[in-house]
């Protein structure tokens, strides 16, 4: 495929960093045509422009990665779907599921792969926790506790996420979506059956931690956290069944070595039999997913993680931030 990219910052630079010669990148767009023209010189051949729409309706490519403010998601996803572009789109995929929902029925109707930007459903921890999970061993599930957060910045409450216009929410629309999505992928669908969303430490009109309560209709629960005010970066995702448990934490980096602890419940109960997995390699879940999204185009299947997954969770996100629980 010949790939587009709208958004030269941080995302559209790993997005890029993981093609091969069979994936050229033929142009890049960012609004601040400076970030576009440096990328496009790292890239080598790539042509540069501050206008996304040379991008979504390029001749010459086949895919899109749309690595943009969350205001622009939506509006670049659908220029590209209806250009017949196959789009990667990072979360959340818009400000909200209203902005969304016209996204999708494109996509649907004119039968173009969408795939969400959803990476940490890659992460080796997670794909390892999945295929236990799906061996059966661990039993029926019965909760997950997560907990996700970092501490900011200076000046963190004057960037382009503080602005909700721009960002449509806080942290719950940040780095909630990803708890959202995982909770989703091992307990199915969820809804809303309390939390609280509120500003404690930042000067800003968004949310900087969100608790949230989702419940399955087996009544299995996700009690999760997402913080702003998370002054050592923190990751931690545990998945409950009634024979076992997963516990993965880090993500690398800041966020510590990513280990899996697997703990299986004896006959006779009591210390668990624990088997340890470490991953300390480099961060391979950008790979993972661009594979899957190029395999989802090829077969026709749906990727894992895509436009629907992205609208469930913001229907989330939208309850949480009116305050509708059931």
């Amino acid at each position: 495929m010949k790939i587009g990219v709208v958004g030269c910052g941080l995302i559209g630079w790993k997005r890029t960093s993981v093609l091969d010669k069979e994936h050229p990148v033929v142009i890049v767009a960012d609004v601040h045509k400076e970030k576009a023209e440096k990328l496009a010189n790292h890239l080598g051949s790539a042509q540069a422009t501050d206008d996304w729409r040379d991008v979504t309706t390029h001749p010459g490519v086949d895919a899109v990665f749309v690595a943009t403010t969350h205001d622009f998601l939506a509006p670049v996803t659908f220029s590209a779907v209806q250009s017949g572009k196959h789009v990667l789109v990072e979360k959340p995929a818009a400000r909200n599921a209203g902005e969304l929902r016209p996204v999708v029925e494109e996509a649907k109707k004119r039968k173009i792969t969408v795939k969400t930007g959803f990476n940490h459903r890659f992460h080796p921890g997670m794909q390892k926790a999945k295929e236990i999970i799906d061996s059966g061993v661990l039993g029926p599930l019965l909760f997950i506790r997560a907990r996700y957060g970092h501490g900011g910045r200076p000046g963190y409450d004057r960037e382009w996420r503080a602005n909700p216009e721009i960002s449509g929410g806080g942290e719950l629309l940040d780095q909630g979506m990803h708890l959202i999505d995982l909770s989703r992928w091992f307990l199915g669908e969820l809804s809303t059956a309390g939390g609280s969303v509120h500003t404690y430490f930042w000067n800003m009109p968004v949310d900087d931690n969100a608790f949230m309560l989702l419940k399955s209709p087996a009544n299995q629960v996700a009690w999760l956290h997402v913080s702003w005010t998370e002054w050592k970066n923190t990751f931690s995702f545990e998945i409950y069944g009634r024979d076992g448990k997963l516990h993965i934490e880090g993500l690398g980096g800041s966020y510590g070595v990513e280990r899996l602890y697997y703990y299986k419940m004896l006959p006779e109960m009591g210390p668990p039999e624990t088997v340890i997995y470490e991953y300390p390699g480099k961060d391979l879940s950008w790979e993972l997913e661009f594979k899957d999204f190029c395999d989802a185009i090829a077969t026709g299947r749906q990727p894992c993680g895509n436009l629907d997954d992205a609208l469930a969770a913001l229907t989330i996100v939208g309850d949480l931030y009116k305050g509708k629980c059931v």
